[in-house]
């Protein structure tokens, strides 16, 4: 079998289906990891550059395909055909190179969809055991992720889309189970194949993508129109779910350019100005405070609640007292030189500004204000 240690960042890789979702986020990782010979065949490309192709790849990603035709024939040809093409044009070459092949978990449905990814299935599984070169058939869920086209890829790039841009969303059936890879994911092992020698399966055997995620339509839906209100709540999505995490990501990918900023409410007075800018239950509440030249802010301590302070314009004296007692420690801190300052609990605290000009410091608490229970109490330092 071909051996995937002898390619290099100069080595000639064949994607086809370059221009689509999948490949256009492929080819821009090889690229941005250093791979300077990448042949590009799409649907635009001129048809003998397949042949030419073929006949120089030392690994080949074929990733072409139909999904969305205009009629059902053309399932065929764009599937079956063309990965029956293809792989005519690297046995007439004598190229044994590694093939990676896209197909679906929707194979066996018993739609022509269907039917002609198995099609294509058994050429390459065929190929491989004729040719003697290692092929890896990959059955994806639905992929997601940035780049993906709206009403055409998948639906979490219509809800996305739809929701970032003020657009209603149909849900027929809110129940309806969806499984769902993540693009990255997808990427990352397509590259450990390629880089690693990742061990081709039993002949016949597919691959899959690790993690898949299932959700319902109505999940998904709910949780794509969260990150929306987080813009007035402040609220940051749970990172520590990865599936969260990489839908954010994605839904961020489809605001529109005149939307990627929003204001914030700045609370202002004749001392300077409070602004909140992020908060999470977990992991607690950021803001920018900004002080005028002689100010002195704080006063209180706390029971639970802790905070880091971080003065990154101007210069500040931040004092602490411990409750009870009469002891004032004093640290001097500027923007010259950032340093955090923690905030301990059981410490009445304040922080003035010492500088002729504005103080700008950036505090995080380890729990979102609640009006209900402030855990802040005025005393003087």
């Amino acid at each position: 079998m071909a051996n995937c240690n002898s390619i290099t960042l100069q080595s000639p890789i064949l994607i086809t289906g370059a221009g689509g979702f999948v490949g256009q986020n492929l080819a821009a990782n090889l690229a941005a990891q250093g791979y300077t010979n990448l042949l590009l065949f799409d649907k635009d490309s001129p048809a003998a550059a397949l042949a030419e192709y073929a006949g120089q790849a030392q690994f080949v990603f074929h990733l072409a395909g139909v999904n969305r035709p205009t009629n059902n024939t053309e399932f065929y040809t764009g599937n079956a055909d063309l990965t029956a093409q293809l792989l005519g044009l690297l046995q007439a070459a004598g190229n044994k190179a590694p093939l990676v092949l896209t197909s679906t978990t929707q194979a066996g449905n018993g739609t022509d969809y269907a039917k002609s990814k198995e099609a294509a299935e058994t050429a390459v599984f065929a190929h491989g055991q004729q040719n003697q070169s290692d092929v890896y058939v990959y059955r994806l869920p639905g992929v997601f992720g940035k780049w993906s086209r709206p009403n055409y890829n998948t639906v979490v790039a219509t809800f996305c889309h739809n929701v970032a841009n003020n657009l209603p969303l149909e849900i027929r059936d809110p129940a309806y189970p969806l499984p769902l890879c993540y693009i990255d994911d997808v990427i990352a092992s397509f590259t450990g194949v390629l880089t690693g020698c990742t061990p081709p399966p039993a002949a016949g055997q597919h691959m899959g993508i690790n993690p898949t995620t299932t959700v319902t339509l109505g999940q998904l839906a709910s949780l794509i129109q969260s990150f929306k209100q987080n813009r007035t709540t402040l609220a940051l999505p749970n990172m520590g779910d990865a599936f969260t995490k990489k839908l954010y990501a994605t839904y961020l990918s489809y605001l529109p350019q005149s939307a990627f900023s929003y204001p914030l409410t700045m609370h202002t007075d004749e001392r300077g100005s409070f602004t909140e800018f992020l908060r999470t239950p977990e992991r607690g509440q950021v803001s920018v405070n900004v002080s005028k030249p002689g100010i002195v802010k704080g006063n209180h301590w706390h029971n639970t609640k802790n905070e880091k302070f971080l003065v990154v314009r101007g210069s500040a004296v931040i004092r602490f007292r411990k409750v009870g007692d009469e002891e004032i420690i004093e640290y001097k801190v500027s923007g010259e030189k950032l340093e955090v300052v923690d905030i301990p609990t059981g410490y009445t605290h304040n922080i003035e500004n010492v500088g002729e000009g504005e103080l700008v410091t950036v505090m995080w608490a380890s729990e979102p204000f609640d009006p209900k229970n402030p855990d802040t109490y005025f005393e003087k330092v």
